[in-house]
């Protein structure tokens, strides 16, 4: 089974790796690619067919998340015979947003990284055999948690809460200055929030950013 790894924390990304090696008698003998964060990852699925991807929720470059949705678009329009990759996503935080996200772009699995290690094994192989492994309570609170923010207020929100100044947003999505205004003035306003970093701080609460 060939496993891309997608953790920015290097102890925790050494611990997973050494835990999949140690469940191969369950797993099957694994390969593990290990990438650091979210850009290293999307250049990796793009240079081959992995056909698992075990990624945190948060890294530098591209989130989880934004890494499920681009892989789905990627193997959709993909001219290749190859099985889709298979997502499990891990994060410390149960926020629904996120687990609403995730479902959207098809992720298969989503874990807390506090789940005892033979969890994420379980989940491995259920994953592998077809199924979804996402906790119930938690799916079926995102149900009801709707994300207001379109993607692209979201990824100019996100640049936001990095600190970038509009011109330096402007510059990253490659669009006029006037136009990021508007779009962090809508995310304001669904999130009736006070400023920008308000609105940043209650999508990263919700899970939506």
């Amino acid at each position: 089974m060939k496993i891309l790894l997608a953790e920015d924390q290097a102890m925790v990304r050494g611990a997973l790796s050494a835990l999949l090696t140690l469940a191969e008698d369950e797993l099957g003998e694994v390969d593990i690619t290990e990438a650091e964060d979210g850009n290293q990852a999307m250049a990796m699925l793009k240079e081959q067919h992995f056909d698992l991807l075990l990624s945190d929720i948060e890294m530098p470059g591209h989130s989880g998340v934004e890494l499920a949705q681009w892989l789905a678009a990627y193997q959709a329009e993909a001219a290749t015979m190859q099985p889709k990759t298979k997502i499990i996503i891990l994060t410390t935080f149960g926020r629904v947003g996120y687990i609403k996200r995730a479902l959207s772009c098809g992720v298969e699995g989503f874990l807390l990284k506090d789940a005892p290690s033979e969890s994420l094994v379980n989940a491995i192989k259920q994953v592998m055999a077809g199924k979804k492994i996402i906790d119930p309570e938690l799916a079926i609170s995102a149900i009801g948690d709707i994300d207001p923010l379109n993607d692209k207020e979201r990824k100019a929100l996100r640049l936001a809460s990095d600190g970038l100044s509009t011109s330096d947003i402007a510059a990253q999505l490659f669009i006029a200055e006037g136009t990021v205004r508007n779009y962090l003035s809508e995310a304001i306003s669904k999130l009736n929030a006070t400023n920008r970093i308000d609105a940043a701080r209650i999508a990263k609460q919700k899970g939506w950013l």
